[in-house]
């Protein structure tokens, strides 16, 4: 890991995620705090609403941050993100109703979401290596992981001296210096976007990329799969912990910790791992992993519960986390193989985007299932729905995937820059290359094409 961090773009592009995820947390911590002193007894709901806000502006505004990042510097677009959240932040202590809540969140949220897939976008550029650029990865899984488990704790730490209003100023203080630090990395000049159209048709060619990509539409069924995995341990873990386990509230944490202790540990591996296993063959493992270990969960919280089913939990929600990461954090591989330079900004918008609508659905379905049918029915519905993701994403993933493919051009007239070196056919001409969806390629050779 220290090789990539030897880049001076690099980790300043990394210690602004870092701080600025630690000062997500703590707004996390402050925000349920803000929220109890505004609903009292319904703060479970307001927090519920602005969870389905959150998802919602990812949803929505992801898809312009491809657009943006082709017409503004990134480096000055993440920077005015920072800045905003910023000001959200330091807005949020002055609010005395629950709708501003509710507009604030979705301020810094759709701040967020321009953020978050330009900085992944323009991490492939900084390291175009595939070894560095898969150790970035792994390191960008463990600083989320990380977050989860250290701004909690920061959080509690800073409350024994100060009220909860001061966590936001610790969040501003995080997104400014995040901001500093993008505006103090030499980004590399990006490739020029070329016109296609309006607004909204470049908001939307990311999309259509992911859905002309076969490798990419089967990342998008990974992702349904991790959703329906995640979202019964951020969301029923607590019922589980406390009402079927009868565990103290402290046992909570340990739950959580286990997931995120899976997660962190498999991250650490993959960059060992994929220099001998490809991303289709331990995606898919992974992907078919989750349905297992959540017919396992189904299991435990249908029978009495028992110190030895209490210490399988912990192993399932770890096994949870451990595939959920397998899935994640090669994810950006896939995106990278599978798109021009030019194009990354909008492939990693559109699957910020779509991911996100997966979490917008396994949410409210893992809530409303637990409350309506219990924790046993909640897991095998959700471990169907991983199944059926997981033999999705294998039919769509051709098992022989080259980055190179031979095809037949029927559009282009003689003469074409594009054509040097084509061969002339009945149909057209043929010739072959790292073949991506773009001007030149609208649609996905078939497999007798890729010979």
């Amino acid at each position: 890991m220290s090789t990539v961090l030897g880049n001076r773009t690099f980790r300043h592009l990394f210690l602004a995620q870092v701080v600025a995820l630690v000062g997500t947390g703590l707004a996390t911590v402050a925000l349920s705090l803000l929220a109890y002193d505004l609903a009292g007894e319904n703060a479970s709901t307001v927090l519920g609403t602005a969870l389905a806000i959150k998802i919602a502006a990812y949803v929505a505004i992801a898809p312009v941050a491809g657009a943006l990042a082709g017409r503004i510097p990134r480096r000055v677009l993440m920077a005015a993100m920072d800045v905003t959240r910023a000001g959200v932040a330091l807005a949020l202590p002055l609010v005395t109703h629950v709708w501003q809540v509710y507009l604030m969140v979705f301020l810094l949220q759709a701040a967020s979401a321009v953020f978050t897939p330009t900085f992944q976008a323009t991490i492939p550029q900084v390291l175009p290596g595939e070894r560095e650029y898969t150790r970035a990865l792994s390191m960008s899984r463990l600083a989320y992981d990380l977050e989860s488990l250290f701004s909690p704790l920061l959080a509690a730490a800073l409350l024994t001296q100060v009220t909860y209003g001061w966590l936001f100023v610790g969040t501003t203080a995080g997104f400014l210096a995040s901001a500093s630090l993008v505006l103090s990395a030499v980004l590399p000049k990006p490739v020029p976007v070329e016109p296609t159209g309006d607004a909204r048709a470049r908001a939307v060619r990311g999309t259509r990329l992911l859905w002309a990509t076969p490798r990419l539409r089967a990342l998008l069924a990974l992702d349904l799969a991790v959703a329906a995995a995640g979202a019964i341990v951020y969301v029923d873990t607590v019922v589980i912990v406390r009402d079927h386990f009868h565990q103290p509230a402290g046992a909570v944490s340990l739950a959580l910790g286990a997931f995120g202790a899976g997660s962190m540990l498999t991250a650490l591996a993959l960059p060992r791992v994929l220099t001998t296993a490809g991303d289709r063959a331990l995606m898919l493992a992974a992907g078919f992993a989750l349905p297992a270990v959540l017919a396992a969960a189904a299991v435990l919280t249908a029978t009495a519960a028992s110190s030895w089913s209490w210490g399988a939990l912990l192993a399932v929600w770890a096994l949870v986390g451990a595939a959920s990461s397998a899935v994640l954090t090669p994810g950006g591989r896939v995106v990278r193989r599978s798109a021009a330079d030019a194009d990354l900004p909008a492939a990693f918008a559109a699957r910020f985007s779509l991911s996100h609508s997966c979490w917008l659905l396994t949410y409210p379905l893992a809530g409303w299932l637990a409350a309506g049918s219990g924790i046993p029915l909640t897991a095998a519905v959700l471990g169907a729905v991983a199944l059926a993701a997981a033999i999705a994403a294998t039919a769509a993933w051709p098992a022989r995937d080259p980055a190179r493919l031979d095809h037949l051009h029927t559009d282009l007239p003689a003469g074409h820059p594009h054509l040097a070196g084509a061969h002339p056919t009945a149909d057209g001409w043929r010739h072959g290359h790292h073949y991506v969806i773009d001007r030149h390629h609208r649609t996905w050779p078939r497999p007798a094409a890729s010979r």
